[in-house]
């Protein structure tokens, strides 16, 4: 997910959906923006890995929630999850470091999945649903590689 930029009822149907499907790891690409909206992932049945955006002036605030039910950081965050490298920024990211499997950015609010060889890059679109007129985020299977972007 990304993008999502306070929209508390678009939050909530991510949050919906990823407990529905049984997701063992959500990640945010960044522009949460509030505190009290970030709250809304603490109903999340997994953990969250979460980078800040341009948005996200009250990073303080943020990390501090952000620590009750994962991690947020500055971009691009490098880590591994159900034997994937996952690479997360905001930004578009230009050279992802070696060895990494899985892209994850934001920031453009465009949902797209791309595959350069055995690196899928994915932006999951906008949570808020403010920019595009429709609200997004996407579903990876670990085992498959394979991304749906799916409509809230």
């Amino acid at each position: 997910m990304s993008d999502s930029h306070d929209h508390l009822p678009a939050i909530r149907r991510a949050v919906d959906l990823f407990n529905r499907v049984g997701c063992s790891l959500v990640i945010h690409a960044g522009d949460v923006v509030a505190p009290f909206a970030a709250r809304e992932l603490r109903n999340l049945r997994c953990p969250v890995k979460a980078v800040f955006g341009n948005c996200d002036g009250e990073k303080e605030g943020l990390a501090t929630v952000f620590q009750e039910f994962g991690q947020i950081a500055a971009g691009p965050l490098v880590f591994n999850h159900d034997n994937l490298r996952f690479c997360v920024s905001h930004y578009p990211v230009e050279k992802p470091p070696a060895a990494v499997d899985v892209v994850v950015f934001g920031h453009t609010h465009r949902a797209q999945v791309n595959r350069d060889g055995n690196l899928v890059v994915v932006n999951p679109g906008e949570v808020c649903g403010w920019v595009k007129g429709v609200s997004t985020v996407a579903l990876l299977d670990p085992a498959t590689l394979v991304v749906d972007i799916i409509p809230l």
